[in-house]
């Protein structure tokens, strides 16, 4: 089985046990979430698309982790204005795997 689904305001294909990051979303470790925005549905025999969403389908995943990602830097520069800045950023994401579709 196949599925796309969407959640902060991107796009991702999956299917049972996939591991992967998303946009942070609240909920704690070990947690069951649901995402009944479903794309595309596809169960191998059919394929489901939606209009936006397929009525009816969803995608249940148990978070794994709440956590923050490499730190990115960032640095401002203007020439001949003696202007500099550095700063850093590190985004928050929450890791999900897939347990169920339809």
């Amino acid at each position: 089985m196949l599925a796309v689904f969407k959640t902060g305001g991107k796009q991702y294909k999956v299917s049972i046990g996939d591991k992967l990051k998303i946009e942070k979303i609240e909920a704690k470790e070990g947690d069951l979430v649901v995402f009944p925005e479903v794309l595309l549905l596809d169960n191998g025999k059919s394929v489901e698309i939606g209009n936006p969403f397929v009525k009816e389908a969803k995608v249940e995943a148990k978070v794994l982790k709440q956590a923050k990602g490499d730190k990115i830097t960032i640095y401002k520069y203007k020439p001949k204005k003696r202007y500099q800045k550095k700063m850093g950023h590190r985004q928050l994401y929450t890791e999900i795997e897939i347990t169920k579709l339809g």
